[in-house]
């Protein structure tokens, strides 16, 4: 009997006498939450809450420097917190528009990165000003105090008189002395001894001498002198023993004399 035909099997013969092997077919099935056990959920979450704390920190640090990044470009790189504002106090002498162009602020540069102490170095440049201190206003002024010079004396420079003041710096100039009292030198200065030794007499100087005072002349270091009115004369000598010298001076005011020498004040000569 010959054989019949071959009953169909999975791993049948292809066409031209190749085998085939088994076909599988997979499919991927998501298992219910029932099929985890409820212990290992537990571990699962306890694990996830696990990261999250460790990685809280590390992402609040990172939010931090974000902010402080962004505050720091803020201010210190463009013009939203700038200069809007240069104010001036206690400036007379000098007006606040020179103030400001010596400050030399940009508008709208970041206020904080303003120099401060080159800014009032800057200031103390001006003639007139003895020192300035710069301070920040936020959100956008900057502030400048000026503290200026105290007039103590005039000196004559040709038609006009040089206003010092007591250090001798000449910080301007004027038609009149304007009830300064005069000191007659060639060349006044912070830097000159005939200058000082003329303010050192006359901060030496009583009311009652002051009330006479028509100048101070320094011909010399020890050739000073002060002319009263009523062309009276007292001969100083130099600047040592003012004290003496005022008080001797001042109790001679009342004598007859054109000329009263106090140079040597425990020896006083009068004419």
């Amino acid at each position: 009997m010959s054989p019949g035909p071959a009953r169909g099997r999975t791993g049948g013969a292809e066409p031209g006498g190749a085998r085939r092997g088994p076909v599988r077919r997979w499919q991927l099935v998501r298992a219910g939450t029932d099929a985890v056990p409820a212990s290992t959920r537990r571990f699962m979450a306890r694990a996830r809450q696990r990261r999250m704390r460790a990685a809280l920190p590390w992402a609040v640090a990172a939010g931090v420097l974000v902010l402080a990044a962004l505050v720091a470009w803020t201010v210190l790189g463009t013009g939203l917190l700038g200069v809007r504002e240069v104010r001036v106090e206690g400036a007379r002498l000098v007006s606040a528009v020179e103030v400001r162009e010596a400050a030399a602020v940009p508008d709208d540069f970041p206020l904080a990165r303003v120099d401060l102490a080159g800014t009032a170095r800057r200031v103390g440049e001006l003639a007139p000003v003895e020192r300035a201190t710069v301070t920040r206003e936020w959100p956008g002024a900057l502030v400048v105090r000026v503290v200026e010079r105290t007039p103590v004396a005039a000196v004559p420079q040709g038609d006009a008189f040089a206003v010092v003041d007591g250090a001798g710096v000449v910080f301007r100039s004027v038609a009149q002395p304007d009830g300064l009292p005069v000191v007659r030198v060639g060349r006044p200065g912070p830097d000159d001894p005939g200058t000082a030794a003329g303010l050192e007499v006359l901060a030496a100087l009583t009311p009652q001498l002051r009330a006479q005072l028509v100048e101070v002349s320094v011909e010399g270091l020890a050739r000073i002198s002060l002319r009263l009115r009523g062309d009276r004369v007292v001969v100083w000598g130099d600047a040592t023993r003012g004290e003496d010298k005022a008080r001797v001076a001042t109790a001679l005011l009342g004598r007859e004399a054109d000329t009263i020498d106090v140079s040597a004040p425990d020896v006083v000569t009068f004419k």
